[in-house]
């Protein structure tokens, strides 16, 4: 289970986020009917919280103090939204351009090895191998 899972589980009941964040449940449930948050439902439709939840009401409290009005905090969470999802989706193209390099670049090293197997007395195990995907 990766970290990014285990940061999205819902565990904590409405009671243990109380005491995290000192914030009234009343206070929990506007956030949440204003789409801040969005925790998950138990079978018997108990709310339970993840730490991203946790970390968000954290956020929401601290620009409340600041002065912030709910209009303000939810375009700052979308933006913020926006901004993640563009990064990980560079980082996800990233990625993609460079295990095609290395792949290209190991298919330039593979074929250069074959073509100069048996010059100079070079020979090549991976020759026969190999030949065969290039024609």
């Amino acid at each position: 289970m990766g970290r990014q899972d285990r940061r999205t589980m819902p565990l904590f009941p409405i009671g243990i986020v109380q005491s995290l964040t000192d914030l009234s449940a009343r206070q929990i449930r506007y956030y949440e009917e204003h789409g801040l948050i969005h925790p998950a439902r138990t079978g018997s439709n108990r709310r339970l919280f993840s730490f991203e939840d946790v970390d968000r009401l954290l956020e929401i409290k601290e620009l409340i103090d600041k002065g912030v009005n709910l209009a303000g905090i939810k375009e700052m969470m979308a933006q913020k939204e926006v901004r993640a999802s563009t990064l990980k989706s560079e980082h996800n193209e990233s990625e993609n351009v460079k295990k095609d390099l290395s792949d290209r670049e190991l298919r330039e090293m593979l074929k250069q090895e074959i073509f100069e197997a048996g010059r100079l007395n070079k020979a090549s195990l991976r020759q026969g191998e190999l030949s065969r995907f290039f024609h």
